[in-house]
This record gives C-alpha cells, sequence and structure tokens, in this order.
C-alpha cells in the first residue's frame, strides 16, 4: 500500500518554511552536479523511507507533508546519517494553489528538478459504492489524483529543465483487482495511472522519464487503517521497497509510461 498523507500542522518550519509552498530561504543551495528530488507524503511511511534513501545516495531532498513535526525529525535523521540538509516545505496537497507556487519558487532556488517522487495517497474510506458521501470520495481524488495532476502541471518546466527528469507515482494492486468496498481508493489511483501513462507520452521526446511503482503491501499506516488487525510485522519494509524504487528516480532509468511491479 502507498504511503499516506499525515496529519496537518500548518506552523513554521524550523527552517523557516511557511504553508504557502515556499522552500525554507535559508536552507544550503545544492553542490553543482547534486540531483535536487522533491518528496511527497515525506513524513511517513514510503514517502519517509524513500526520502532517506535518496538522502543516502547523495541527492538533494525537497520534502513536503502536512506535519511539520515529523519533517523536522526526518530532517535530524538524514543530518545525523552524514545526508545533506533538505529543504523542508510543509503543505497540504489539498490546497491547489499552494501546489501552483511550489513550481516558481523551486525554480528560483534551484533553477530545475531532477526528480518527483509523489508518495502522499489517503485510503479514504472502505465502503460500499452507494454508501459513500460526496465529500468522502471528493477528498480522496483530490489528494490521490487532482494533486498529482497540480504537481505535474506546476513541475512540468522544472522536470523539461533537467537532464534527467523522472517522475515517479505510487499506485496499488487494487486497480486491477476491483474488490468490493475498495471502490474509492482503486478508482482514485486508476485515475492516477492513466494520467501518468499520459504524461509519459508527452514528454518522452523531452527526455523526462514517468512511471509507477506498484509496491507490495506494505507496514504503513494506511495499511492499517484498510486492515487494522493484521500483523505488520508480515508485512514488506518500507525502506526495503524504497530502495527498490532509486532505479526509477535516476538519470540513467530508461523505462517510460511502465507501470513496475516491486518485489516484497
Amino acid at each position: 500500500m502507498p504511503a499516506e498523507t499525515p496529519g496537518s500542522d500548518d506552523r513554521p518550519d524550523s527552517n523557516g518554511a511557511g504553508p504557502a509552498g515556499e522552500p525554507a530561504r535559508d536552507a544550503p543551495e545544492h553542490p553543482r552536479g547534486q540531483r535536487v528530488v522533491l518528496v511527497t507524503g515525506a513524513s511517513r511511511g514510503l514517502g519517509r523511507a524513500l526520502a532517506k534513501a535518496l538522502a543516502a545516495a547523495g541527492d538533494h531532498c525537497v520534502l513536503t507533508a502536512r506535519t511539520v513535526g515529523a519533517l523536522e525529525e526526518l530532517d535530524d535523521e538524514i543530518v545525523a546519517a552524514g545526508g545533506a540538509r533538505p529543504t523542508l516545505v510543509p503543505f497540504d496537497l489539498r490546497d491547489g494553489d499552494k501546489i501552483d507556487q511550489l513550481g516558481a519558487a523551486l525554480y528560483q532556488r534551484f533553477g530545475r528538478l531532477d526528480g518527483l517522487a509523489a508518495c502522499a495517497g489517503i485510503l479514504g474510506r472502505l465502503s460500499p459504492v452507494g454508501h459513500l458521501p460526496a465529500k468522502t470520495w471528493n477528498e480522496a481524488f483530490a489528494v490521490n489524483t487532482t494533486a498529482n495532476q497540480r504537481l505535474l502541471r506546476s513541475l512540468d518546466p522544472l522536470l523539461r529543465r533537467s537532464e534527467a527528469g523522472r517522475a515517479l507515482f505510487v499506485t496499488d494492486a487494487q486497480v486491477a483487482s476491483a474488490t468490493a468496498y475498495w471502490s474509492l481508493y482503486a478508482a482514485s489511483k486508476a485515475a492516477l495511472e492513466v494520467l501518468v501513462r499520459c504524461y509519459a507520452h508527452e514528454v518522452a521526446k523531452f527526455g523526462v522519464k514517468a512511471n509507477l511503482a506498484c509496491p507490495p503491501p506494505m507496514a504503513t499506516t494506511l495499511r492499517r487503517q484498510a486492515f487494522p488487525g493484521e500483523d505488520q510485522a508480515t508485512l514488506a519494509d518500507p525502506q526495503a521497497v524504497a530502495a527498490r524504487l532509486l532505479p526509477l528516480l535516476a538519470a540513467d532509468c530508461s523505462v517510460n509510461g511502465e507501470i513496475v511491479p516491486v518485489a516484497p
């Protein structure tokens, strides 16, 4: 299951980034040649694990999530492990205006974006189709689908400015299985799959590559919400899954427009 969007918190972070989608003003500039990768849903689950893996590989991470404290803890862990201090950008992906501002802010700071790892997602509700409230439906699509379209719209020019722009999104096996009561989550991920595959064909001639990863069931909060009685010790470790995703964000990635299964 993909990583979840964590709880909200609109306080400024320790590096001075406010909730308006603007990177921390005093965050260090990335060294020449270092890849700049944006990770959404970075405070928990797969997003957090992938941020740590990217930093360990030498990338400069721009980390977004709603929970400021969790981002600050991740910042400390990355620095303690020897990675470059990331840029923290706390905001809510349901706020489309802030996503629209993000591309301009990153352009001013870095001039390009080498990677987008869109890990944020929410379960919504497991429910019969006829019992789903409109608000619940709209919120899940806002985070799982619409926010990713707006991210691509905002960040596409920056990915094209990279010598090897890479975009990676997270889908789920529920799309193919169409299990009862999973309509909301599966439908929002199915829409995401079509969106990303179309985008991949549109940007292929510019050297940008976009793919979807389909990870195995992982020990995350989102998975626990869906299966509260499950023993999470039997599930895949998000850190192990994150390590397998690194090649899809690397400059030498040759895959484009694919849904890539990830082994446990």
